[in-house]
């Protein structure tokens, strides 16, 4: 069980409201999927920013927060005494909601991200925050007049529920698999084998390597969309495949800067409608892995991208899926076990394994009373320990990117306007 449809009746919403209260009553994170558990447990989090033409006062924004929090219940899930699916009293949103004043928005938004672990520190709150900061002396050139933060745990949110809530839509996920397309059981069992051998794989790899801790940093872009849809049709690829080319190219370029020399490794993220009953009855994204053939040649390199992500999404992409959240549920059990061998040292390994990790989340157009204020451009980003990540949050006229990578990254994030700029200049 997992969140309510808001087409029950009432008398049916009231016994499965009651019911997850009573399941969550000793365990916050009893009604959490092995997905959700394996964010909450690598203490990923995740941001979404963007400025506001309004002023925020403390009653305006918890108020926003109120709204927020009917459309995505699964915000009140997962911490202390929490009561899954109903409205939070007004102790709950002081303690959540914060509201400042600030002379300039110079330097913003990247100076106001962070990695977020604060939302893990107290156990007896949900695991979001939301924050505003107001300019002092009235709106800038720009018209804007704030900006607002919202900071959450992986574990309950993704892309797709920040794009549903800008349109001022439902992001309720109710159950994701299929429970009517169940694979045959030799498949089942091959994936659940493999996965339990890669969680045991990977947890003792992790502790005996001990990867150290790699500190990241956070950039933004703002591109506009039109220059990028006109070069990828040049090109003659994919948008999607461009955008990961630039960034891939411009920050992976130079052989110490990936993982091997030939290639640049990459994980990247996809929404899927062909769900099984062994999918996430959670998560509605679906991670891919793929190696991309570097070529010194930027356009030679982009449809290489392209030819490849085209190659992954062909074959049964199911497959991989389903192994990694087999693994997921095998560390699970293994850290009931021994709680020891599932620490940090495990969750920094996946650091190691690709150069990159890129997400594609779905386009946030402001619509409605929950986002009338926000104006263009519109940030979202990821954070998983010690891994590099890039976030591609398409708007009605620009694609942002988050980064947040680590330092001897930082400095070739601008390489990705440069290249967008020696493109266009080519005949």
């Amino acid at each position: 069980m997992k969140s309510f449809s808001s087409s029950s009746f009432a008398s049916e919403n009231a016994v499965a409201l009651e019911f997850a209260a009573d399941a969550v009553k000793d365990n916050p994170y009893a009604l959490f999927t092995d997905f959700q558990w394996f964010l909450l447990a690598g203490k990923d989090t995740v941001f979404f920013t963007a400025f506001s033409k309004s002023r925020f006062d403390d009653t305006m924004l918890q108020d926003l927060v109120t709204k927020m929090v009917s459309l995505a219940p699964q915000l009140t899930h997962g911490f202390r005494g929490a009561k899954p699916g109903y409205p939070f009293p007004q102790r709950i949103l002081e303690e959540i909601t914060s509201v400042e004043d600030v002379d300039s928005f110079e330097g913003y938004p990247d100076k106001w991200l962070s990695h977020s672990q604060d939302v893990f520190k107290h156990p007896e709150l949900p695991l979001f925050r939301v924050m505003a900061a107001n300019l002092k002396n009235g709106p800038d050139a720009e018209g804007r007049m704030s900006i607002i933060q919202v900071r959450s745990a992986h574990c309950l949110m993704e892309g797709s529920d920040a794009a549903l809530l800008t349109r001022s839509q439902t992001a309720n996920h109710g159950i994701q698999s299929d429970k009517g397309r169940s694979e045959n059981w030799f498949k089942r069992f091959r994936q659940g084998f493999r996965g339990t051998m890669m969680a045991w794989v990977y947890s003792v790899a992790g502790n005996l390597m001990n990867a150290p801790e790699r500190k990241l940093h956070f950039r933004t872009l703002a591109i506009p969309r039109q220059r990028v849809r006109a070069l990828a049709n040049r090109i003659g690829v994919r948008q999607r495949s461009l955008y990961f080319a630039l960034v891939t190219f411009a920050l992976h370029s130079e052989k110490d800067r990936r993982v091997k020399e030939k290639f640049i490794t990459a994980a990247y993220t996809m929404l899927d409608t062909k769900r099984t009953a062994s999918d996430d009855d959670f998560f509605r994204v679906r991670a891919l892995e793929a190696k991309f053939p570097f070529n010194v040649d930027f356009v030679s390199y982009a449809k290489a991208v392209d030819a490849e992500m085209e190659a992954s999404e062909n074959k049964d992409i199911t497959k991989f899926q389903l192994t990694i959240l087999a693994m997921m549920g095998a560390l699970r059990r293994l850290s009931r076990t021994f709680p020891w061998m599932i620490n940090d040292k495990v969750w920094r390994l996946q650091g190691a394994t690709a150069d990159m990790v890129l997400t594609l989340v779905p386009p946030h157009r402001s619509v409605g009373p929950l986002t009338d204020w926000m104006i263009e451009p519109i940030y979202c980003g990821a954070f998983h320990q010690s891994t590099n990540i890039s976030t591609f949050c398409p708007g009605r006229e620009y694609m942002t990117i988050s980064f947040v990578v680590e330092e001897r990254h930082l400095q070739y994030v601008d390489r990705v306007n440069t290249l967008i700029d020696q493109l266009e200049t080519l005949g």
